[in-house]
């Protein structure tokens, strides 16, 4: 189950330092791009009951992460219907209808 709180949705609270709010559909060379900045989101972490990801999967996503990608050309398609509208403080709406889904 994908979002902070693991409850589907992408949205936040104060205890979301890393802001997971751009629902993303994760391709394999976003997989890679982010394994290879230090964030390895293939492997499942049980303890924070991580699945692991695979491409296709959709995740809520770090925004700033999201921006990273989208800057380094291997942004993942977003599903805007469900990305939570407070990304727009740190990304354009340009930009995310540029990389949408529907």
């Amino acid at each position: 189950m994908t979002g902070f709180f693991r409850d589907g949705s992408c949205r936040t609270g104060p205890d979301d330092l890393g802001r997971h709010l751009v629902c993303a559909q994760v391709t394999a060379e976003f997989l890679s791009y982010s394994r290879s900045v230090g964030n390895d989101l293939s492997t499942p972490v049980p303890e924070f009951e991580f699945p692991g990801l695979k491409p296709g999967d959709c995740w809520c996503l770090c925004v700033l992460r999201w921006k990273q990608a989208m800057e380094a050309g291997c942004a993942p398609r977003v599903r805007l219907a469900a990305t939570h509208a407070s990304a727009l403080d740190h990304v354009s709406l340009e930009d995310l209808e540029r990389h949408a889904i529907e």
